[in-house]
């Protein structure tokens, strides 16, 4: 965060969700600390005084959403054993690709001082696919052990391919694109997992 302050957790979620509108609306070009206030119904002055500028915020609005999908990848502990194995992967993947529009993404990749403030706070530990893959090959581990997934499944190859499959879906679809990579997600998982299935017990 910026020396300037921290902003307070419901102004930062109000600031993160008004910008993620604003683009949704009227593309990342349209992406001004001015934009992302009035549609905040904030001050005009109140992201400069949390963040350091438009590219601090948007690094920060990246990382809050990584962030927000590594607590829900660690929520998969307490699925296991209920549900399918494959529903459980395919709701936090769909939710990890629904946590960044594509155009916030790209504006993050493409302005080059939000990108550096990224890569920054990932280095010092912010959660991000890492945690995320972690969470995944945790969850097989233990659904291993319940006896759902067959014992020589490799469970960190698997959370690796989904989760590269994920990463590579969120910095390359275009906006529209949510249907084709929910589809390119849910075959990916069924893939996976064919070769993993428990063989039924005689």
């Amino acid at each position: 965060m910026s020396p300037r302050g921290v902003a307070i957790p419901d102004l930062r979620e109000r600031l993160f969700a008004a910008a993620e509108r604003v683009v949704a609306r009227d593309g990342a070009a349209a992406l001004t600390s001015r934009a992302v206030t009035a549609e905040a119904d904030c001050g005009k002055g109140v992201l400069h005084t949390h963040f350091a500028g438009l590219d601090e915020f948007v690094a920060e609005l990246v990382l809050d959403r990584f962030a927000r999908s590594a607590r829900q990848a660690e929520g998969l502990g307490a699925r296991v054993g209920q549900g399918s194995v494959a529903g459980n992967l395919q709701e936090v993947a769909l939710a990890l690709l629904d946590s960044l529009p594509p155009a916030v993404v790209g504006l993050a990749m493409t302005r080059p001082a939000a990108a550096l403030h990224a890569r920054e706070g990932l280095r010092s530990g912010a959660p991000a696919f890492d945690a995320i893959q972690d969470s995944f090959a945790a969850y097989l581990r233990a659904e291993q052990r319940d006896g759902r997934i067959a014992q020589g499944a490799d469970a960190a190859t698997i959370a690796l391919a989904l989760v590269g499959t994920v990463h590579h879906l969120l910095m390359t679809r275009v906006p529209g694109g949510s249907e084709e990579a929910k589809g390119t997600t849910e075959r990916l998982v069924a893939v996976l997992l064919g070769a993993a299935r428990q063989p039924p017990t005689a």
